[in-house]
């Protein structure tokens, strides 16, 4: 199982997106500390649609309570002050729990925490001139490149709510 894990993000929106990332890739959502928004909050409810519908977003108070519930892990924390590109990280076992933590959009995941698991940091290369990525688009590229190391294990890769054929049948 793949777990995303927020830490302390500061917009619905972000948050909204990541959920319904979550919830096309089948991936568990963790949120680590305080929020500075409702999860009523209107933005929230636009980004989110009806994907937040029966979807479990497990609530750690710490980072240091989200490690010890994940120590058999293996995690990923996303930085831009890692060395390491993301795609270089071998996450092909699909039988693995891996988690991935994004920081909060203003100011990251703590230094102090990325520096003690410094090996364990991936980034996201991009121009040398940009500080950083939309959380939500950073979330989709991780994700998206654990589950392509993986096959797209248990995803669908065809159409399956409206059939294979659907583009032959609707334009004929």
């Amino acid at each position: 199982m793949i777990t995303i894990a927020l830490f302390e993000p500061e917009k619905p929106a972000n948050v909204g997106n990541i959920i319904r990332t979550c919830m096309a890739f089948d991936l568990k959502l963790a949120i680590i500390g305080k929020l500075t928004f409702e999860l009523s909050d209107k933005a929230f409810k636009r980004a989110e649609m009806d994907y937040c519908i029966g979807y479990e977003i497990k609530r750690y108070e710490s980072i240091d309570e989200f490690l010890k519930a994940h120590n058999n892990d293996e995690g990923y924390f996303i930085t831009r002050y890692s060395s390491l590109i993301y795609s270089d990280a071998n996450l092909v076992d699909s039988n693995k729990n891996y988690f991935f933590m994004f920081g909060k959009e203003s100011t990251g995941i703590p230094k102090n925490v990325l520096n003690d698991n410094y090996e364990r940091t991936l980034r996201i290369p991009m121009c040398p001139n940009c500080r950083s990525l939309n959380l939500s688009n950073c979330v989709s590229i991780i994700a998206s490149e654990c589950l392509r190391q993986q096959n797209f294990n248990n995803l669908a890769t065809s159409e399956v709510i409206k059939g294979k054929d659907f583009l032959k049948k609707c334009c004929n």
